[in-house]
C-alpha cells in the first residue's frame, strides 16, 4: 500500500430532481439512515486523514444533519457536473495525498472494494461492475486486461459500445497531484454539456498513465439512487442482506421479505421473528425472545425468554426476562419492566418502573409510575399524572391489588398489600394492608320512562 495519505471526497451535491422532493438526496433515508451516513460510517474503517463532502447551494440542511462529524464541507454553487464538483474540493486536498472519490447517492460501497482500490499503486483506479443490462450507464472501454482506455457515457456511446456490459460505478481512487493536472483539462463538449469526472480517464491515457480497473461482482453495493423507485429497490436488497446475515446466525426469521432493520439489531440464540417487524435504532433481543407479527421496536432491550405479541410498539424501554407484552401494547420511553411482568392488550406504559411478577392485562395507562412486585392492575386503570403544567408520580408498593376502572390522581403513594376497590378514584395516599374505596352511592329510579322518539 502506498505511503501517501488517504483523503476521501464524497460528491453529494445532487438535487434529486426525479424524486420531486424538497429533501436533499443525501438525506433521503435508506434502512432508517440518510444515504450519506452509510458512506461516512464505511470510510471510517480506512482512517482517512480528511473527509471532504461536496454539497449543493442548499447544503445547510445536509451539514446540520451531521453536526458531530469531522467533515470539510465544500459547496458547489453551480452544478456543472461531477468533474466540476471535485474541482471545488481539490484546493483543500494535500498535494501528496491520494483521494478516494465516492458518490453520495451510491451509499453501499463495501469496505472491501474501497480497500481494493486503496491497495493499488496506479495513479488512477476505477471501480467497475459487469451487469446484465448496462442501459443508462457509462461503459468501460478497455485497452487490455488491466487497463482502461476511457469511460463513455450512455448518451455519447458509438456503434458497438452499447454491447459492453462493464460499467462505471463512479468510484475512483486518484493521486491528488494527478487530479491537479487532469481536472483543468476537462471540457464540456458532451451531450450533458458538463465537466464529467469520467473524462479524466482519457486525460490520464493521453499522458501514458495506467488506469487500473477494480472489478466488484456485487451490483447492489454500487447501485445509485436517483428516484424513489430505485431507493425502494435498494432498500429491499439491503434488508434481504440483513435478513440473510441473521438467518446465518441462527435467528428464525419467518419471511426475509417482510423484515426491516433501521439501525443496529443484536440477537441472541433461538430468537424468533414473525412477519412485518421493524427494528429501529439500537435494539437487542436476548436468547429465546419471540417477536410476534407487526411489531415496531425502537431503541429497546428485550431480555431472554420474553414474548412480544402481535401489533406492539416499544420505544426507549427495557423488558425484563420472561416477560410478556401485548398484543396491541405500547411501551413508551423510560419504561423498565422487571422479570416476569405481563403487559396485556391495549395497555400503555410511559416512564415507569414495573416490578417483578406484576400484571396489567387490559386497557390501562400507567404513566410516571413506580410499581412494585406482584401487583395486579385491573382493567381500565389509569394514573392521572398530568395536572396541565407538571407531571407527577404514582407509587404503588408490592402486592397491591387494584380493582378495575381505578384512577390514581398523582402524586400519590399506595402502601404494600393494600386493595383498591373497583371503580375508585384515589386522591389520597393509602396505608399498607387496607381496603380503599371511593364510590358514589348507587341509585335506582322507579317508574322511569326513556325519552320517546318523535315522528
Amino acid at each position: 500500500m502506498s505511503e501517501q495519505n488517504l483523503e476521501v471526497c464524497i460528491l453529494a451535491a445532487g438535487m434529486g430532481t426525479r424524486m420531486k422532493s424538497t429533501i436533499p438526496k443525501a438525506l433521503q433515508l435508506l434502512a432508517g439512515k440518510p444515504l450519506l451516513s452509510h458512506l461516512l460510517a464505511s470510510v471510517q474503517a480506512l482512517s482517512p486523514t480528511r473527509i471532504h463532502v461536496v454539497v449543493g447551494p442548499e447544503g445547510d440542511a445536509v451539514k446540520t444533519a451531521f453536526p458531530d462529524d469531522d467533515i470539510n464541507w465544500v459547496t458547489q454553487v453551480e452544478r456543472r457536473g461531477t468533474g466540476h464538483a471535485l474541482m471545488q474540493a481539490l484546493p483543500d486536498m494535500s498535494d501528496n495525498s491520494r483521494a478516494l472519490i465516492l458518490l453520495g447517492d451510491a451509499p453501499l460501497v463495501s469496505i472491501q472494494s474501497m480497500m481494493s482500490l486503496v491497495e493499488g499503486d496506479s495513479p488512477l483506479s476505477v471501480l467497475t461492475v459487469h451487469v446484465d443490462d448496462p442501459t443508462g450507464y457509462g461503459r468501460i472501454v478497455r485497452g487490455g486486461p488491466d487497463h482502461i482506455l476511457e469511460i463513455v457515457e450512455e448518451r455519447d456511446i458509438t456503434r458497438g459500445q452499447e454491447e459492453i456490459d462493464e460499467i462505471n460505478t463512479g468510484v475512483m481512487l486518484a493521486e491528488v497531484s494527478g487530479l491537479q493536472e487532469w481536472l483543468p483539462q476537462l471540457k464540456s463538449d458532451n451531450a450533458q454539456n458538463e465537466l464529467l469526472l469520467t473524462d479524466i480517464v482519457s486525460v490520464a491515457n493521453r499522458a501514458s498513465l495506467n488506469v487500473r480497473p477494480v472489478v466488484t461482482d456485487d451490483e447492489v453495493e454500487v447501485t445509485g439512487v436517483n428516484s424513489f423507485g430505485q431507493l425502494t429497490a435498494l432498500e429491499r436488497a439491503l434488508q434481504r442482506r440483513y435478513a440473510q446475515h441473521f438467518l446465518s446466525e441462527g435467528v428464525h426469521i419467518v419471511d426475509p421479505e417482510r423484515f426491516d432493520v433501521r439501525g443496529d439489531l443484536t440477537c441472541g440464540k433461538d430468537v424468533f421473528i414473525d412477519v412485518n417487524n421493524v427494528f429501529e435504532g439500537d435494539v437487542t433481543l436476548g436468547d429465546g425472545v419471540r417477536i410476534g407479527a407487526n411489531c415496531h421496536l425502537i431503541d429497546t432491550v428485550i431480555e431472554p425468554g420474553c414474548v412480544i405479541k402481535d401489533h406492539s410498539h416499544l420505544e426507549g424501554c427495557r423488558v425484563g426476562a420472561q416477560s410478556q407484552v401485548g398484543p396491541f401494547a405500547r411501551l413508551r420511553p423510560g419504561t423498565v419492566l422487571k422479570e416476569s411482568v405481563a403487559i396485556g392488550n391495549f395497555v400503555e406504559v410511559k416512564n415507569s418502573e414495573i416490578g417483578k411478577g406484576t400484571k396489567a392485562s387490559h386497557l390501562t395507562y400507567l404513566g410516571d409510575a413506580s410499581i412494585g412486585d406482584s401487583v395486579n392492575i385491573g382493567a381500565g386503570t389509569i394514573t392521572c399524572n398530568y395536572d396541565g403544567i407538571d407531571k407527577h408520580r404514582t407509587q404503588i408498593d408490592d402486592h397491591v391489588f387494584v380493582g378495575s376502572n381505578t384512577a390514581f390522581v398523582a402524586p400519590i403513594v399506595i402502601g404494600a398489600g393494600s386493595t383498591i376497590g373497583a371503580g375508585s378514584t384515589i386522591t389520597k395516599d393509602v396505608e399498607e394492608g387496607v381496603l380503599a374505596l371511593s364510590r358514589g352511592k348507587q341509585k335506582s329510579v322507579v317508574n322511569w320512562k326513556p325519552p320517546e322518539v318523535k315522528n
